[in-house]
């Protein structure tokens, strides 16, 4: 088993530095493709990989493991560090490989009936104003020293990518309100959270209509974002949004650079078009977090 994927992890390897001759990978040939689009190619790739479960069933043999990869990445005269950990099933028929797949964990259980748009506006709209001064370096410290791991300080879940931008912002200065109701306000503690800290779609609409504590203002473009600034994703274009990132750095063009968990992440394009989960009808929402300073 450790050799069957071994050997596919080397396949693959291979063809993101274009020397790949057996099997092509549609994630990888997207990668390439959106950074030939940037004036940007993949000139070194690293990967380890660790496998958390081994399935035989007659022929049919099946490959649970996790792989950190590392790219570096040059654009133009820059160079760029961008990382991501997946977790991946590869599938084997007679020793031969059929099929290789990131594994995306569902919406889970715990996020219960969420309240409708309306009533995420009236609980974001809060009451007397919260001064606060928003530390973007410190929110993205704080997103660097997590972005592969949980902070113990705080409750950690599958999908974990609203959680973790959560934390960011809090890192950066954002005041918690609106305990104990779920519905009302942004907030984690006593082991306890609000809609709008730990999903996507709740946080992206506290983010439209919060007067008080944290809050944002929408922009039109990715140009307009500032380091520790939010994107919002809706994969499906359905009106529900499903991923959440922060804005971490830059390219060459100035173009955002995202830190994110679910499928931990840093320092990758803000597009998220090479994802298992983009769609040709994705749609984005750009929020910058704005403060009393």
């Amino acid at each position: 088993m450790k050799e069957q994927i071994q050997a596919h992890l080397e396949n693959r390897l291979a063809h993101f530095t274009g020397r790949g001759t057996e099997r092509e990978f549609e994630d990888i040939e997207r990668k390439k493709t959106g950074l030939s689009n940037r004036d940007a190619r993949i000139v070194k790739v690293k990967a380890e990989a660790k496998v958390t479960r081994a399935d035989q069933e007659g022929s049919h043999s099946f490959l649970y493991y996790t792989v950190h990869m590392q790219y570096m990445i040059k654009q133009k005269a820059a160079f760029y560090i961008e990382e991501a950990v997946e977790e991946r099933k590869a599938s084997f028929y007679d020793g031969r490989l059929y099929e290789d797949e990131e594994l995306v964990p569902d919406i889970p259980e715990w996020c219960g009936p969420l309240p409708d748009d309306e009533e995420q506006k009236t609980g974001a709209a809060g009451g007397e104003r919260i001064a606060y001064v928003y530390d973007r370096m410190k929110a993205v410290q704080y997103a660097e020293k997590w972005w592969n791991r949980f902070n113990p300080a705080y409750k950690s879940f599958t999908d974990d990518c609203t959680n973790y931008i959560s934390q960011c912002l809090h890192a950066g200065g954002a005041p918690m309100r609106g305990y104990p109701d779920r519905a009302q306000g942004w907030w984690m503690m006593h082991n306890n959270w609000s809609y709008s800290w730990t999903v996507a779609h709740s946080f992206k609409t506290y983010l439209q209509y919060s007067k008080t504590g944290l809050r944002a203002k929408e922009v039109s473009s990715p140009q307009e974002l500032k380091y520790g600034d939010v994107i919002c994703i809706d994969f499906q274009g359905d009106g529900r949004f499903d991923h959440t990132l922060i804005v971490t750095g830059y390219d060459y063009y100035g173009m955002p650079l995202v830190n994110a968990h679910t499928t931990n992440s840093r320092k990758r394009y803000w597009t998220y078009e090479d994802s298992s989960a983009y769609t040709p009808n994705i749609k984005y929402k750009f929020f910058t977090i704005e403060d009393d300073s």
